[in-house]
């Protein structure tokens, strides 16, 4: 246990400034060297200052109400998913189920997660092997290798999570192994339910805004849970899920493949509170290419069109395809809830464009370049969101998307029945959220720096 890694506590990414000064300047020193194992001390929204964030003006969207959206392209990796990558594996070492060296780490994920796996576990001391489906965008792979983790592809796109889960049920016997599976381990919802929900109340306040809505579309259902640690403050914001029109699981128990990369789908995941979640929003996936497209390379016509200069140059590189649907959730959502100008709709930009310059030249070659003129009418996409594809979040549909867990995680994962009833009790999320303490705890104890830990400050 001695040679283990153990890098910052909850509270330390959820305040940087908690964090030994000699590490922090540290920590400053390796962000040019993206392969540092210091850079752990770097994984949190605010590692750089202030936390990043764009405020989406009406120009843009045709709301009374801002969007605000965070950015998780300052994390090392490049996206905030290397969070849950890093908080669930250093659990894994408090509770001695892995060792550097003893164990190889295995990652099943549709992108993000997998890349955040491969840089962490090397840094930490232990061989990554990553399982995503072999039609995610070919930057994805690069960023996986170039970190030294090991690939194995499955069959599909996106939507193929099961192919990923069979894959990692084979893998899982072999000795050795340790299966790290980003939609089932509570440490992923205890980052967000810390770390992004803190971030979001400090951008927020300091816009001196109340929150309206918190809207993410689930993925692992991680960045989702940021919702419920938002409404201790904002009791009236509502928590919005998303998921593409074109795989609609929560939706009407719908399946489909789409192209909206890091979202998941055909099945809910077993550390998504549904009994949190108030409304769901599906977005069609083709606007989010599309919408993308004008954002990266529709600068020129968004000033035209009326959008200040300064807000359309920094979107460019801002957004991945999954921040777009966010973005186009989050205007469909305020129109529906009738949000103000005072009522900021808060999302998150997972990653950055870096990983989907192949995705936009396949679109350039399915429907020809974007020009002038077609760029304009894109602003539409954002303004005008399609009509339907919303269901109330009522004590019947939190049932049914409850229910909708048996099928993945009791017939083919192996919980119980009574592991799927205890979490329609209020007392079981609170736990969960609660567990950060104890394991800020044990970290520093690790670190050997005994009990005196900084404790998770309340986000009353």
């Amino acid at each position: 246990m001695g040679g283990m890694i153990f890098g910052p506590t909850f509270a330390e990414m959820r305040d940087p400034s908690l964090i030994p000064a000699a590490v922090r300047e540290q920590a400053r020193a390796a962000r040019g060297r993206s392969l540092d194992p210091a850079n752990l001390w770097n994984i949190g929204w605010k590692s750089e200052g202030a936390v990043p964030h764009a405020v989406l003006p009406s120009a843009l969207t045709g709301l009374p109400a801002p969007v605000v959206v965070l950015s998780g392209g300052r994390f090392p990796t490049g996206s905030h998913k290397v969070g849950p990558a890093y908080s669930i594996l250093v659990e894994k070492q408090l509770d001695g189920d892995c060792a550097p060296g003893a164990h190889t780490l295995v990652f099943p994920s549709t992108g993000n997660f997998g890349i955040g796996g491969a840089w962490v576990g090397p840094r930490m001391g232990y061989r990554s092997l990553v399982v995503l489906p072999e039609e995610m965008s070919a930057e994805r792979f690069e960023k996986i290798r170039g970190y030294g983790a090991e690939i194995l592809a499955t069959p599909g796109s996106e939507s193929n999570v099961k192919e990923i889960y069979d894959k990692v049920r084979e893998l899982r016997s072999a000795p050795g192994r340790r299966i790290l599976n980003q939609f089932e381990e509570f440490a992923n919802y205890r980052f967000h339910f810390h770390c992004t929900a803190a971030a979001a109340l400090e951008v927020v306040d300091a816009l001196g805004l109340e929150v309206g809505a918190f809207v993410s579309a689930m993925g692992s259902a991680g960045t989702i849970a940021a919702g419920e640690a938002i409404k201790r403050r904002h009791p009236a914001a509502a928590t919005v899920a998303v998921e593409p029109v074109q795989c609609p699981t929560l939706y009407n128990v719908g399946f489909g493949a789409h192209r909206i990369e890091g979202i998941g789908d055909k099945h809910v995941t077993w550390i998504h509170n549904v009994w949190a979640t108030d409304l769901l929003v599906c977005v069609d996936d083709q606007r989010c290419l599309e919408g993308l497209q004008l954002l990266q390379e529709g600068t020129e016509a968004l000033v035209e069109e009326g959008v200040p200069a300064e807000h359309a140059r920094q979107w460019v590189g801002l957004f991945g395809i999954s921040g777009v649907c966010n973005v186009l959730a989050s205007v469909k959502a305020a129109r529906h809830l009738g949000l103000g100008p005072r009522q900021a709709v808060v999302t998150v930009a997972t990653d950055g464009f870096d990983r989907y310059p192949s995705v936009l030249r396949k679109l350039d070659r399915e429907r020809g370049p974007m020009t002038e003129d077609e760029a304009r009418r894109r602003l539409d996409i954002f303004r005008e969101p399609e009509p339907g594809w919303l269901v109330e979040g009522t004590a019947e549909a939190r049932r049914r998307w409850h229910n909708q867990k048996y099928f993945t995680w009791v017939e083919q994962q192996g919980k119980t029945v009574a592991e799927l009833r205890a979490q329609e009790d209020p007392a079981f999320w609170a736990a969960h959220q609660e567990k950060a303490a104890e394991v800020d705890r044990g970290i520093r104890e690790r670190r050997g720096e005994g009990s005196r830990a900084a404790s998770i400050p309340d986000l009353n």
